[in-house]
């Protein structure tokens, strides 16, 4: 009966951040198909997963094949990086051991070899055709635009790139149309990073892989709600209904060339996440420092990651996790707004190792709230790589960058209450 109570609270939760997107945003009419739409293909795509034995059995293969990949991406850092390479606990041939957890030599490979996979996968022209498939119908359920139905699907496999597939239309798309690209964009992850989650949770959360996958697809109806929600369209959109078969080209170089190109937008990606956290990580303990010095709030010192945490919570109420665990959850969901969503799912794992910290449900909704990029690091790379697209819209693309990031976090909190409401 109390599991019930709780999966009540995600159900409202959700009903909740749908009225919270709307009443912080511009209030405008509503264009009451494509919400409908993005409702049903939410709850859709998450009755699938939850409760279809069939939809698991794929999960759990594509759970599988991601670890197979992590597998051998294991192999090409240990002969570059040796004992360096070898996760806690683990040792050699020889009998060498692990010098402990190092991000770098143990996480970043990954990155660099699903990169590369990535690209050959582009190569051959079998993305391009799963890209088509899902823009379709994106483009049929949710009555978007060709441009945003296209972006909407290349968000599940890459980042900023996505915006390279709707470029021709980036200087004419509408308000509403950048939001939604932008929180499409923030609030999934690109396959080239997902290794580096799995590698967190895999220990305490098996089929991990095949969660984060789920968790990106039904990341894009919900980001589709509310940035609809927040900046409803108003006009009409250059291509609207409008869908293009020569979108997204197959690359003519060599299989090989493809790969190796592949790695190495790897290495850019692994050398962008090493930057972003050995900057944000440093200003964030200079503003620790300076909170530090302000009277302590119940016995402890003032910190960023405690005022997140203070933010938040309300939202982390919303999810339908257990009293005992919104506060270790708020400080995590807060958390990742500064240190990123690599080090929240990292503090997610440690808590949940040591401590035993959340119930297998709760554990699975903040997998699920986490899966995206929704901090101001990544706020700041896609504005950025947007507005050296188009730079004539610079300044509109500034600030719906910063509109993106709160309908980006309203997205994967939705995603969270579904899964809070359908888990099993």
């Amino acid at each position: 009966m109390e599991n019930y109570t709780y999966r009540l609270i995600s159900f409202c939760g959700f009903i909740i951040l749908l009225g919270i997107a709307w009443i912080t945003g511009t209030r405008n009419r509503i264009k009451i198909e494509t919400i409908l739409g993005s409702i049903f293909l939410a709850w859709a795509l998450g009755a699938l997963t939850f409760w279809s034995t069939e939809s698991r059995s794929v999960l759990e293969w594509i759970n599988d094949v991601l670890i197979v990949l992590l597998n051998a991406s294991h192999k090409g850092a240990l002969f570059i990086f040796g004992p360096l390479a070898l996760g806690p606990g683990q040792t050699l041939a020889d009998g060498t051991p692990s010098v402990g957890f190092v991000l770098a030599f143990q996480v970043f490979p990954s990155v660099i070899f699903f990169s590369a996979m990535l690209g050959g996968l582009y190569n051959l022209g079998i993305m391009q055709k799963v890209v088509k498939l899902f823009s379709k119908t994106f483009n049929r359920i949710l009555f978007l635009s060709g441009a945003e139905s296209l972006a909407a699907a290349a968000n599940l496999f890459v980042g900023i790139e996505s915006g390279l597939t709707v470029r021709p239309y980036l200087a004419k798309m509408t308000r509403s149309e950048l939001l939604t690209l932008m929180t499409c964009m923030m609030a999934t992850v690109a396959s080239t990073v997902m290794g580096i989650y799995v590698i967190a949770l895999q220990k305490t959360f098996p089929n991990i892989a095949g969660h984060l996958v789920s968790a990106s697809l039904i990341s894009i109806p919900c980001s589709i709600l509310t940035s609809k929600l927040f900046y409803p369209e108003l006009e009409k959109p250059e291509t609207f209904g409008k869908l293009k078969k020569d979108e997204i080209e197959t690359s003519h170089t060599g299989l090989i060339s493809a790969l190796v190109e592949g790695g190495y937008q790897g290495v850019k990606i692994a050398i962008g996440i090493a930057t972003v956290l050995i900057i944000v990580l440093g200003l964030e303990a200079l503003l620790d420092l300076i909170l530090g010095k302000l009277p302590e709030f119940q016995g402890q010192p003032l910190s960023a990651l405690r005022l997140l945490g203070w933010l938040t919570y309300p939202f982390t109420v919303l999810l339908g996790l257990r009293p005992e665990e919104w506060g270790m959850a708020s400080q995590i969901l807060g958390s990742r707004f500064i240190e990123t969503e690599v080090s929240a799912y990292f503090s997610l794992a440690a808590l949940q190792t040591t401590d035993n910290a959340f119930t297998m449900r709760s554990l699975t909704i903040m997998t699920y709230g986490l899966c995206g990029f929704v901090h101001i690091a990544s706020m700041g790379i896609f504005v950025g790589g947007l507005s050296a697209l188009v730079p004539s819209r610079a300044n509109e693309i500034s600030i719906v960058g910063l509109q993106a990031l709160w309908t980006s976090f309203l997205a994967t909190l939705l995603t969270g209450c579904i899964a809070g409401s359908l888990v099993i």
